[in-house]
């Protein structure tokens, strides 16, 4: 093996942990140098507690030494999403309004990946309340993109993408409503699993029974992301859609073939939205490598054309329900784009949003019935390459006007609505060299067999 740095996988680090070729201090040491070096100028890592960190990596170290069990991630450094609480730390969900906030109690995602041994050292940038895909909020600045920090590294998790793709830590946890994860690992060239409903639990929430947005691992390849929702996977008893499949279930090693694999493989899902020709062009290369690579590759896709007015309902319902009385009480502390977005569920009926999952429930039968035939649908991540991080978010395609923020969200927030597992693997870069995932859907609670052909695709690409 040849000498242990920030870029090493995940499982290496871990692995030179326990067989003390590292020590636990040694290994954040090397971190908070990259952090020193790259995070300056990129803004993904905020609310860094270096002195915090250098005590929990020294206790890491003691327990190890002790001899005492140790956890799947134990001694690797860890910055957690913004948005997730975490006991005693500063989590202000990007927004002004909780700037100086400091929890009591860690959500539970939180509460699995310290039990799982991590040395915590700080937080990762998010948006306002998580919303939209491009990373900056009032309080901590704009994320830029580690491939060209003129770009924007995405969102909601752009902070977790851009920290993992600089090396700032070697795994970290995200969440998708509309694309939250699977956006920014496309743009910033790492891996990111928005998993099946129910796959990885949420406590607290306001709503048990909303499922819109679900948690996930972003790591630089698919072995490590199983490593990681080896930990954030299972049941709990607070969480009553969680799935019953114990974590230990998805963890790694993982491999996968493509031969025989049957690929439904679409650039737009038949016209339903614009996707930018140079992010085309690798998403047909994508297909065309699945292919030389044994798939059996078919131009096809499912019908999602209710998706849109689904999706675009249950988001103003929920921040509506979240955030309406914030917003009422403080009207000038909000975004305007969040603003509209929560305005507009104001004025939505109950017929509104039982129309809205009766639609989500006939999404989730037809892909049901259309995974009957294919293993796999392949299509694009996001419909741009990383845009100017001086945008909002991108006001054209192919010279095809925007007509709000979220109009070039399609390809990732349609998935959403099917409650389907779905990855973003790094499939190329444009021209200029701006990195472009391929995103790979697979059928609901299907998260193993979609990492077995994420690394089936991810080796075939390194070879």
């Amino acid at each position: 093996m040849s000498e242990l740095s920030v870029e090493s996988t995940a499982r290496e680090q871990v692995e030179a942990i326990r067989e003390r070729r590292i020590s636990a201090r040694e290994l954040l040491e090397l971190h908070l140098e990259r952090i020193g070096s790259r995070n300056g100028e990129l803004n993904a890592i905020v609310s860094l507690d270096a002195e915090r960190a250098m005590a929990g990596a020294a206790a890491a170290d003691q327990h190890l030494a002790s001899g005492g069990p140790v956890g799947a991630l134990h001694g690797l450094p860890f910055a957690v999403k913004d948005t997730h609480a975490v006991a005693g730390w500063r989590t202000t969900y990007g927004s002004p309004l909780f700037a100086d906030h400091v929890p009591d109690a860690d959500d539970l995602i939180v509460e699995r990946i310290r039990r799982a041994g991590v040395v915590l050292l700080g937080k990762t940038n998010v948006p306002e309340f998580a919303a939209g895909s491009h990373t900056f909020n009032t309080v901590f600045g704009t994320t830029l993109n580690p491939v060209d920090p003129s770009r924007s590294a995405g969102g909601s998790s752009g902070g977790a993408a851009a920290a993992l793709a600089s090396g700032m830590v070697p795994l970290a946890d995200g969440s998708d409503m509309g694309g939250s994860l699977r956006n920014p690992a496309s743009f910033c060239g790492v891996v990111g699993l928005r998993p099946s409903l129910g796959r990885v639990p949420g406590w607290p929430l306001a709503n048990q029974w909303e499922t819109t947005s679900v948690s996930g691992p972003l790591a630089r390849n698919v072995g490590d992301v199983a490593l990681l929702l080896s930990v954030l996977a299972g049941p709990d008893p607070r969480a009553p859609l969680a799935l019953g499949a114990p974590g230990a279930a998805f963890a790694p090693p993982v491999s996968g073939t493509l031969q025989d694999l049957r690929v439904a493989w679409t650039r737009d899902l038949g016209a339903a939205f614009e996707v930018d020709d140079e992010v085309a062009t690798v998403v047909e290369d994508a297909g065309r490598l699945m292919a030389r690579s044994g798939a059996r590759v078919f131009s096809d896709h499912p019908d999602l054309h209710e998706a849109d007015e689904t999706f675009r309902t249950l988001r103003a319902w929920h921040f509506q329900a979240r955030f309406g009385e914030l917003l009422a009480k403080h009207p000038t502390s909000f975004k305007q784009s969040l603003a509209d977005n929560i305005r507009a569920g104001e004025s939505l009926t109950g017929a509104d949003v039982a129309t809205a999952y009766a639609r989500r429930t006939a999404l989730a039968e037809r892909m049901r019935l259309f995974f009957q035939r294919y293993d796999v649908l392949v299509l694009p991540v996001s419909q741009v390459p990383p845009f100017p991080a001086d945008q909002e978010f991108p006001t054209a395609i192919n010279g095809v006007e925007m007509e709000s923020y979220l109009d070039w969200m399609r390809s990732a927030y349609y998935i959403t609505v099917t409650g389907c597992p779905a990855i973003s693997v790094p499939a190329g870069v444009t021209p200029s060299g701006l990195p472009v995932g391929v995103q790979i859907v697979a059928p609901h609670g299907a998260e193993r067999r979609l990492l077995e052909v994420a690394a089936a695709f991810e080796a075939a690409r390194d070879a």
